[in-house]
């Protein structure tokens, strides 16, 4: 409130005259004044809100490292299985052993014709993209950052879905066995699908759900649709009650195949296999009627198959673990194999892994 108070002016004195003046009286209006209590701002000193708009900043682009780093991880993992694939070879399993191969070579390691180590290369390989240009705010083809997010969160939420979906193939199809890459590659995919969570927050989340149950319902319904013509599978070979049964060999042998049987006769070549077992099948035919009765085979199994049924001792002394498996020359092949033509007189037949 502004208050006046009265000042009293100092008596003057004319240089003209002699008589004292009279004194005045000024009135002066006086204002409240505030001060602030602390000093001057230093040019150091920042905005809370400036701090957390960087600090918010700061996390975005580590989350999105984290991602590229993760679909690395998995683009490494999926490229040398589809290496495998290509060349036919077995895959390396520390855990797990046969049953790990068994898994990868199944029916279900195949959507619609493509293997899904290819499908899992371009998924990983999609998301460590991103996650780089996100990180280093590059976004080519005109995408902005909010498209680029979105992008990240449905490839993200694809694969998580799936991984779920073979988690439960896993489970159900091939109880007791164990595969070491099925479980990274989950563990990897739900990584990816957390972190691209947090990053969003629950409000954005509420924005884009009914999209992710779209994505979830339509990776579901495409894995179902492409395993719905496969065969069933028993839950566990411990339920199995098998009676054994001869196999008909139906194709012609040709003259060559009949003096290649007659070699790895000759040599001491052995081929150990299960009459339920399709690639022993398989080799049986690519051989010939006449050719596969030249042959050393070793059945397994000549008694059936049922809980608590051993191995035969021939196959247990070998260490076979799957079927088929050759023995030639001392070397130990497995899976699946094929005739190559002989070359300079030396006969050649190369097995080669699933």
């Amino acid at each position: 409130m502004a208050s006046f108070i009265s000042i009293s002016s100092l008596p003057s004195f004319s240089p003209t005259s002699r008589h004292r003046s009279l004194p005045c009286r000024t009135r002066v209006l006086v204002l409240p004044v505030k001060c602030l209590s602390t000093g001057p701002r230093r040019p150091s000193e920042s905005d809370p809100e400036t701090t957390t708009s960087s600090s918010s900043l700061s996390s975005s682009i580590s989350t999105y490292r984290w991602c590229a780093g993760i679909g690395g991880l998995g683009l490494l993992e999926t490229a040398y299985l589809s290496y495998l694939k290509l060349t036919d070879s077995d895959a390396f399993c520390p855990i797990g052993g046969g049953s790990c191969g068994d898994v990868l070579n199944s029916d279900y390691a195949v959507v619609f014709g493509v293997p899904l180590p290819f499908i899992g290369m371009f998924a990983y390989g999609l998301v460590a993209t991103i996650g780089l240009q996100l990180a280093r705010k590059n976004f080519p083809f005109g995408i902005d950052e909010s498209y680029g997010r979105l992008i990240l969160l449905g490839s993200s939420t694809s694969m998580a879905a799936a991984s779920a979906y073979f988690l439960y193939i896993l489970s159900t199809k091939f109880s007791g066995a164990s595969c070491s890459y099925c479980l990274s590659s989950a563990l990897l995919s739900f990584s990816l699908f957390f972190i691209t969570l947090k990053e969003f927050g629950l409000q954005e989340m509420q924005k884009v759900v009914g999209v992710q149950l779209c994505i979830v319902s339509l990776v579901i319904a495409t894995l179902s649709t492409s395993y719905a013509s496969l065969q069933p599978i028993s839950s566990s070979l411990a339920e199995v009650d098998l009676p054994f049964f001869e196999t008909e060999i139906t194709t012609p042998s040709s003259p060559f195949a009949v003096a290649l049987a007659k070699h790895l006769h000759a040599i001491g070549a052995k081929m150990y296999g299960a009459f339920w077992c399709s690639h022993c099948l398989e080799q049986k035919q690519m051989f010939g009627s006449e050719a596969v009765k030249q042959l050393d085979y070793v059945e397994c199994f000549p008694d059936g198959y049922r809980k608590g049924t051993k191995i035969a001792k021939a196959c247990a002394d070998a260490k076979i673990e799957g079927f088929p498996t050759w023995v030639i020359n001392g070397q130990v092949f497995s899976r699946r194999g094929r005739i190559v033509r002989p070359c300079r007189d030396i006969w050649v037949f190369q097995v080669q892994s699933a």
